[in-house]
C-alpha cells in the first residue's frame, strides 16, 4: 500500500499556521501520512524530491484541479497502487516554470501563500482519508 509524504520548502514560519499544520499532521498521523521540511536551495530540493521513489506531484495553481470527493477517490487509486505519492509545495516564489513535465494539482484558482497552501493541502489530504473512512467529516 502506498503512503503519502508532503513536503515543504522550509519550515512554517507563522505561529498560528505552523499550529494548524501541527493539528493535521497528528490527525493524519495515523493514516501513515509524513511531513518532510526540507531547507535546501530550490535546485537542492527538485533533485531530491526527483530521487524519491514513488509519484511525485508538485502543487502549482496551474495544475489540474479536483473536487474533494475526486481527491478522495485519487489518494485511494494512488494508495492501491502500491507506489508513495509525494506532494511537494514549493518556496514562496513557487515553482517559476521549474520541470514543467512533472504531475501538477491545484488547490484553487486562488493564489496563496506557500504557508496557507501547505494548511489547505494538509485538511484536504484529511478530509479525503475521511470520505474513504465514510465519516460524517465531509458533507456532499
Amino acid at each position: 500500500m502506498g503512503r503519502i509524504n508532503i513536503h515543504l520548502h522550509g519550515k512554517l514560519k507563522d505561529k498560528a499556521i505552523a499550529s494548524i499544520a501541527e493539528m493535521y499532521q497528528q490527525r493524519l498521523s495515523s493514516a501513515g501520512v509524513k511531513t518532510h521540511i526540507h531547507n535546501d536551495s530550490l535546485d537542492v530540493y527538485l533533485d531530491k524530491l526527483k530521487s524519491k521513489k514513488g509519484r511525485l506531484i508538485l502543487l502549482d495553481e496551474r495544475g489540474d484541479s479536483f473536487e474533494s470527493t475526486e481527491f478522495a477517490a485519487k489518494i485511494k487509486q494512488w494508495n492501491i497502487s502500491g507506489e508513495d505519492t509525494h506532494f511537494a509545495i514549493g518556496p514562496a516564489e513557487g515553482w517559476a516554470g521549474k520541470e514543467p513535465t512533472l504531475q501538477r494539482i491545484s488547490l484553487s484558482s486562488f493564489t496563496f501563500t506557500h504557508e496557507m497552501a501547505a494548511i489547505i493541502l494538509f485538511e484536504q489530504v484529511y478530509r479525503a482519508h475521511e470520505i474513504l473512512k465514510g465519516t460524517l467529516y465531509h458533507k456532499d
